[in-house]
């Protein structure tokens, strides 16, 4: 059977009956999909409310247990719960502009450096006591010995620098160039302090690490009904194609011009296919080519 061209398949009507039954199970399968996305985020959205619960309720640890001086900030410290006490530098206080919080874009980070006695000398640890409007009044850092609680979170990519008291970014690098001393490479945002702070600065939520929101096991379910909806088009793609190039011929099936009448010869041998005798006729009678009349018996 010659070969039809893929599109002349595709718009047979065989062919279009079982586009319309895959493209339904591909959208089928593409819902479904965006179901387990939905799931995925419900469920990472729940799961991440309970480990900030969980975080919130955590006893503290003790600062130089989890971030010793001179140690590089992992991973693993961020939104660990410490507490340490120590005298904020009260004159190094400063303003980290444009933080948005609870809606509200136009606000500021109030930062303040901690000088905590630790078991190798006197580090620096950067505080965020919390968040203002951007006009609101800034409140100065307490004087005397305090205690805070708080989770520890990575320094941020340096930003502009500091200028009357403002910059853009918690840098651990340009706050080490600003207050000098031994400055830890992380921040603290506060939870709890002893004093207390004063009520309109506004405390952070606990920071978020990296890899949370999204409930993996869903995640992994939406993305196998994507490919099949995926594998559902392409088995429709392989039966139009297979459609086009015809039947495929078997051991023992006629050629493609039809079968040969029964007891036609063999064109290369002259031989009968099914009785093996030759096509002349002359041998067929059991007389030789060539040869004269049978002797008559004696």
């Amino acid at each position: 059977m010659a070969q039809t061209s893929w599109w002349r398949a595709a718009v047979r009507p065989r062919m279009l009956g079982m586009l319309v039954v895959l493209v339904a199970a591909a959208a089928v399968c593409a819902r479904l999909g965006v179901w387990q996305l939905e799931r995925a985020e419900i469920r990472g959205a729940s799961a991440e409310e309970r480990r900030l619960q969980e975080i919130a309720d955590a006893p503290p640890e003790d600062l130089a247990a989890v971030l010793p001086a001179g140690a590089s900030f992992t991973g693993d410290m961020v939104a660990r719960k410490v507490e340490a006490t120590g005298t904020y530098d009260v004159a190094g206080q400063l303003l980290v502009t444009g933080r948005a919080h609870d809606g509200s874009t136009d606000g500021v980070l109030v930062v303040a450096p901690l000088h905590v006695d630790g078991p190798d000398g006197e580090v620096v640890l950067p505080v965020v006591r919390g968040w203002l409007d951007a006009g609101a009044e800034v409140p100065p850092a307490p004087a005397g010995e305090v205690r805070v609680v708080g989770w520890l979170q990575a320094g941020e990519e340096a930003g502009t620098a500091v200028v009357d008291g403002r910059t853009d970014a918690i840098s651990p690098a340009q706050l080490a160039a600003t207050w000098g001393g031994r400055l830890l490479t992380g921040y603290l945002v506060l939870q709890s302090a002893d004093p207390a702070e004063v009520a309109h600065l506004e405390p952070l939520d606990p920071p978020t690490r990296a890899g949370t929101g999204l409930n993996v096991q869903n995640l992994a379910y939406a993305a196998q009904w994507w490919i099949f909806g995926a594998f559902a088009v392409a088995l429709w793609v392989r039966l139009v194609r297979d459609e086009a190039a015809g039947p495929v011929a078997l051991p023992g099936d006629a050629p493609a011009g039809g079968p040969d009448p029964d007891g036609a010869p063999d064109p290369t041998t002259g031989t009968d296919r099914d009785t093996g005798l030759g096509s002349d006729p002359a041998a067929a009678s059991g007389h030789a080519v060539g040869s004269g009349p049978a002797a008559p018996p004696v």
